[in-house]
């Protein structure tokens, strides 16, 4: 009897082991790389948590290419800055000033990652302390590859990497189509940025300098000064220059002021230039060429508005 109570006991716990041993190999421990995702970026590299619940989203361009992605995560955000657009995400978490982070709500937010872009880059290492904090930007000279690399992050970042394979293809064939819309026109271009009366000119390598650079639109003036504010111009400028196409951004669309774009360029001088005799002059959404620049929806609606006078 004692025998057959001993062969049953060890023949239990060997069928125990057993399903432990099964369990183990079912369920391997994750190792750190695993668990974790890695992003190079002009700040250095970042490494976050493969899980991202919550993020702080500066850059609008991002939040754009989120949205067009489908990403859904609390996310916290400079709200009132936000382009109408952009609406949707009024109800956020406020993550301060769009140049002026609140870190007090951030740590208390607690987020996973933190993306921001030149606006808050002298923040960058009291970010850090509170999350990853990851650099994203589109310049002038890498416009479409930033905007590739961009799509890219975000797509790692929330693992929906096929979502972003499939933008950035779909992108590429807007801008094939638009280049053969445009094809070989002798059109030449000025690009206008108008700030409360003021007005600043932009060309090839700007800010703006896509309708140039990636589309391939001739500069009406190959001399303009690049700089993030424009070059200064006057109506008897834009009068010598006489574009046959007049690209206009209104910054007072966005901030504060008082006098609009409509209202700044009417004027004797430019009712003389061929863009305004052919009505070729091209009111810009300054949500998508001003506040969100590099977003997969932004761009999308800047080539076509860029298209325009060429259909």
């Amino acid at each position: 009897m004692k025998k057959h109570m001993k062969r049953i006991v060890t023949g239990t716990l060997a069928l125990l082991m057993a399903f432990v041993l099964v369990g183990c190999q079912s369920a391997p421990e994750k190792t750190p790389s695993e668990q974790s995702i890695t992003i190079e970026h002009l700040k250095g590299t970042t490494t976050l948590n493969k899980e991202v619940k919550k993020a702080v989203v500066f850059d609008f361009g991002f939040l754009d290419t989120m949205k067009v992605m489908g990403i859904d995560t609390q996310l916290a955000l400079p709200v009132a800055s936000l382009p109408d657009y952009l609406s949707e995400y009024k109800n956020a978490v406020n993550a301060g000033g769009i140049k002026e982070p609140d870190l007090e709500a951030l740590y208390t937010f607690s987020p996973d990652v933190i993306i921001i872009s030149g606006r808050q880059s002298d923040y960058y290492d009291e970010l850090n302390k509170i999350a990853p904090t990851i650099y994203v930007e589109v310049n002038a000279e890498t416009y479409l590859e930033d905007v590739k690399k961009n799509t890219e992050i975000a797509a790692k970042i929330f693992n929906v990497e096929h979502a972003g394979e499939k933008a950035i293809t779909d992108l590429e064939a807007q801008i094939e189509e638009a280049k053969a819309t445009i094809g070989s026109t002798d059109q030449k271009a000025l690009i206008l940025l108008t700030n409360d009366g003021n007005i600043s000119a932009y060309g090839a390598g700007s800010r703006f300098g896509l309708i140039h650079d990636l589309l391939g639109i001739p500069t009406a003036d190959p001399a303009i000064t690049v700089s993030t504010h424009g070059q200064s111009v006057n109506y008897e400028y834009i009068a010598k220059i006489n574009p046959d196409i007049l690209y206009v951004v209104d910054r007072t669309q966005v901030v504060s002021g008082t006098t609009s774009a409509n209202a700044t360029l009417d004027n004797e001088l430019i009712r003389q230039t061929n863009a305004y005799q052919n009505n070729k002059i091209i009111n810009l959404t300054p949500d998508y060429w001003y506040l969100s620049s590099g977003g997969l929806l932004s761009v999308s609606e800047m080539i076509k508005e860029a298209v325009a006078p060429f259909k």
